[in-house]
Formats: C-alpha cells, sequence, structure tokens
C-alpha cells in the first residue's frame, strides 16, 4: 500500500500509488504543535502556520501562493494541532510538481517579515473571536480545560487575544528556525505518481536541514480540570459536551476504542444517535469522537440541545454510557458497527487526499503505519467483550467531565445530573 524513504538530513517520504487516479494529493506534517509552546508563547505554532501563507521567497504574497494552486484547479490549506502541523495540496496528476515546491515554500522558506506579522495579528484575534462567539466551539474550549487542565492540551490552540497581541516577532522566528527544518518533517503523497518521483520532488522542494524536535512534559494525570465548566451565552439552544479520559494514540485497545465509539455515537446507527434523536428527541445533533495523543486521550460526546432539557440529555447521554459497561453489545450490532467503521476506511481510501492523510499522520505520529487490510483485521479482531471491559474502565464518576455552554437561567445545578448509577 505503501513506500517510505529517509532522506539524509531531508524530510520522510512516505506514498501509496493509486492508479488511474486524476489528482494527487500532498501532505506535509510539520512535527511540532502548541503542547510544545511554554505559557509565553502561547499561539506561536498556530501564528507560524498562519505566517507562512503571507509570503515565501518564490511566492512572495498569499495572492501569488494561492494562485500556483487555485490557478490549476487544486485547493491547499493547513492546521495546526497539538503535537503537528500539517499542510495539504490537492491538485491534477500533471500538477504535483507545483503542488510539492508550494509546500516546501510554506514550510522552509516563508518570508517572515515584520509587517506580515504586525498585520496577521489581527487576523488571528478575529479568529479566537469567532470561536468564542460560537458556542459549540466555546463548549470544545471548555472541555479541554475540564479534561486537561490549564496546561498545554487544555489550553486553546490559537492561545488568546492578549498573547497573541503580545507575542514577541523573535519567539515566532526562533520557533520557524528550530522547528520548521526538512528533518522534521513527514511528506506523504497519494496518487498515479510512483514513490521515486515522489522522492525526486520532495528532495528538490524541501531540501536538506537539521533541526530541533521539540519535546513536551507529560500529559497530566486525568482528569485534570474542574468536573464541570459553563459558558453563558444568550443563545437559543445549549451546546453539551461530556467526555472521560481514554487512552493514548498508540495504545493496545485502541481499536476497540474505535469500535465502542462507532457503536456509542459515530454516525446515524449509533446508539447516542438513535437514542437522544430518534427515540427521544431530545437533540438535533448528537456524536462521540475520540481525541489521542502520544501519551493521553479522550472519548468525547457533542450535542446541541434545548436548554430545558439539559437535565433529561445528560441523564440519558450517561444512560448509554452505563449500558455500554453493563451489557454486551449484540453481535447483529457489533458487527453493524465493525462494517460501518471498516467500510469507511474502504471508502476513504479512493481519496488521494484521505489517503495522504492516513498514511502521512501515521507516519508522523503513529509507532507504526497500518495499511489497509491491517486496520480491517484490527476491527474485525475487537470482540463484544473487549468493548464491554473498555467501557467499563473508562466510565466511571471520578472520570465524566462536563461542559454547557447556554443562558444562564438554565446552567444551575447541573453538575446533580453528571453522575452514573442513578
Amino acid at each position: 500500500m505503501f513506500d517510505r524513504t529517509e532522506l539524509p538530513q531531508g524530510p520522510r517520504v512516505i506514498s501509496a500509488r493509486l492508479p488511474g487516479s486524476r489528482s494527487v494529493s500532498i501532505a506535509a506534517y510539520v512535527l511540532a504543535g502548541s503542547r510544545s509552546e511554554t505559557p509565553a508563547e502561547a499561539g506561536v505554532a498556530h501564528f507560524m502556520e498562519h505566517l507562512t501563507f503571507k509570503g515565501t521567497t518564490g511566492y512572495p504574497s498569499s495572492r501569488a501562493i494561492s494562485e500556483a494552486v487555485e490557478g490549476v484547479g487544486g485547493s491547499a490549506n493547513a492546521a495546526t494541532d497539538r503535537e503537528s502541523t500539517v499542510y495539504w495540496a490537492r491538485v491534477p496528476r500533471r500538477e504535483a510538481a507545483t503542488a510539492m515546491t508550494v509546500l516546501g515554500e510554506l514550510i522552509v522558506r516563508p518570508r517572515l517579515t515584520d509587517t506580515d506579522i504586525d498585520q496577521e495579528r489581527t487576523v488571528i484575534v478575529e479568529e479566537i473571536r469567532s470561536y468564542l462567539d460560537d458556542p459549540s466551539e466555546y463548549a470544545q474550549m471548555l472541555i479541554q480545560q475540564a479534561l486537561f487542565g490549564d496546561g498545554p492540551l487544555g489550553r486553546e490552540i490559537c492561545g488568546d487575544e492578549d498573547g497573541i497581541r503580545a507575542l514577541p516577532s523573535k519567539v515566532i522566528h526562533d520557533f520557524w528556525g528550530t522547528t520548521y527544518r526538512p528533518v522534521n518533517t513527514v511528506v506523504a503523497v497519494a496518487g498515479d505518481i510512483s514513490h521515486a518521483e515522489a522522492v525526486d520532488l520532495a528532495t528538490a522542494a524541501f531540501g536538506t536541514g537539521n533541526g530541533h524536535l521539540p519535546g513536551f512534559d507529560p500529559a497530566p494525570a486525568l482528569p485534570a480540570g474542574p468536573q464541570v465548566l459553563t459558558g453563558k451565552r444568550d443563545t437559543a439552544q445549549a451546546q453539551l459536551s461530556i467526555a472521560v479520559p481514554a487512552l493514548r494514540r498508540d495504545h493496545p485497545d485502541a481499536w476497540g476504542l474505535a469500535v465502542l465509539n462507532a457503536v456509542l455515537g459515530d454516525g446515524m446507527s449509533s446508539r447516542l444517535f438513535l437514542g437522544l434523536r430518534e427515540e427521544k428527541g431530545l437533540a438535533y445533533d448528537v456524536s462521540s469522537g475520540i481525541v489521542e495523543y502520544a501519551d493521553s486521550g479522550a472519548l468525547e460526546i457533542s450535542a446541541g440541545v434545548d436548554p430545558a432539557q439539559l437535565p433529561a440529555a445528560i441523564e440519558a447521554t450517561l444512560g448509554e454510557l452505563e449500558r455500554l459497561a453493563a451489557e454486551p453489545v449484540p453481535a447483529d450490532e457489533l458487527a453493524k458497527a465493525k462494517a460501518y467503521l471498516g467500510g469507511g476506511l474502504e471508502l476513504r481510501m479512493d481519496d488521494t487526499r484521505h489517503l495522504a492523510s492516513w498514511i502521512g499522520g501515521q507516519e508522523a505520529l503513529h509507532d507504526r503505519v497500518y495499511t489497509l487490510d491491517e486496520a480491517l483485521e484490527a476491527v474485525a479482531g475487537v470482540g463484544a467483550d473487549d468493548v464491554r471491559r473498555l467501557a467499563g474502565t473508562l466510565f466511571t464518576n471520578e472520570a465524566l467531565r462536563m461542559a454547557v455552554v447556554a443562558p444562564g437561567r438554565y446552567l444551575r445545578g447541573l453538575d446533580r445530573h453528571l453522575r452514573l448509577g442513578r
């Protein structure tokens, strides 16, 4: 499914060929994110991602960058996470060299002028404000704080407004100079392109250069924050998030957790969707998801509900957690959940962007790179006892954390409902 080359003092290149594909996708992972920041540096990784798109040596303006990709019908973007920052581009097959050149420019040859830095401060401040004005985003900020405390895993990746306005230019330059190095980068390529060509393109675009791979402090003992955090917003709908600490990224039970999550809240056939929405009419949108880091993780449930129905929604959600811990998932339901999970993996592999993210993310962050067949085999090997055992371990009253964003009059006394075994 993939080939891999580690270039001397250069990036690691991993590629997967899709014969007949008309597109090529490239995902370049810089192995540095917000988790490596000190409190005084909060937001620098995300700030750096923004600045690269302001101009590079070969593309001196944001317009030149966007036109280089969009001018051939492609698309490109980037995202900052806790432990990495990923840049990606998807273009027609014949423009693979253009996409690789643009990504190399963004990562190893940005301009980083003082004018661009000062201008981008206001842009990032507006981004932060947009998240605070969005009740669902605000609830996500709060649940991260409730789970991971006030350290880098609980802190907003963008930083806060005061910190961004005061962030010294030197901190930004130093962050780029030590972390945005070719040797700290993983380049993943997917499409109808040979591995040899992918390596040649990456070599030309990224060059060589050693750097400092930033470390980070161990995750705190979880949960590390308050049991309940609330945000007062005059909204017609309440945003509810309930979470528990879960598993580190490459835990032996990681595939079992993926199946548990599929049963619980991933998709329209999941228990949360069928129970809270279809049967009880408590929510329009409800789902669960997994957060994974090198040494910690979480399982999170999110829902938008009528503020007056918050107690009922909380209790119904906890009821589904209790049921997973108390009763084995019936064989037919487990089979459907595994088919949903495995089938979704298979379908995504037909898309070059998803395939590049699959192999690149594993190469950059995981202990090993799974082929699709290996992943399907791992999913198939999860049994009902595995799911029940995990649920019993994860779902305890001591582990529960909750965040709610709603009008103030609906926020009082919600902690009384956050209890299993009522």
